[in-house]
């Protein structure tokens, strides 16, 4: 049964997405590019990996951090961000411990398996209106980042500048 639940696994991670992170909802306009980035850079950590984050741009105000992601299915070390401008809140954080892409892919219950840069990822919308899109970046070590409606532009933009450090 393991064997068959991981080979529909890799049948739904190959038929997935453009694996790029969403930026909106079908049907939603477009934003306008954000402004260039000024702010000074952060790492998170998961044990011995280190996640660069790229820095966030003018407007966005540090407002504070998160140890918890409600929506998870089980208990995970999650280290995380908050920035805010104006009422829209983004969310930034690495989520500890999640070895195999099974196991990343049950995380989240009603959220959409895709696949971002080769990688299983999920993405979901909270009933606040919380976009949220998170990938198994390394065994061990998945990227989260969340925002209100009015900051998901920053989503796609933070994903692709996300670095991290060697393997251990």
């Amino acid at each position: 049964m393991r064997r068959l639940a991981a080979v529909l696994l890799v049948f739904a991670l190959a038929g997935c997405g453009s694996g790029d992170p969403p930026v909106s909802e079908p049907g939603s306009h477009a934003k306008p590019p954000p402004t260039p980035v000024t702010h000074e850079g952060h790492t998170l950590a998961c044990g011995p990996t280190d996640v660069r984050l790229p820095a966030m741009r003018e407007g966005l105000t540090r407002r504070g951090s998160f140890a918890r992601l409600e929506s998870l299915t089980r208990r995970l070390d999650v280290d995380g961000l908050i920035w805010r401008e104006n009422d829209e809140e983004l969310y930034v954080g690495v989520v500890c411990g999640v070895r195999t892409a099974e196991q990343f892919a049950t995380l989240v219950a009603r959220s959409t398996l895709t696949v971002y840069k080769g990688r299983p990822a999920l993405r979901w919308t909270t009933r606040t209106g919380l976009r949220n899109f998170m990938w198994l970046e390394r065994p061990g070590t998945a990227v989260y980042i969340g925002a209100t409606p009015g900051l998901t532009g920053e989503i796609r933009r933070i994903a692709a500048r996300v670095a991290l450090s060697p393997a251990p």
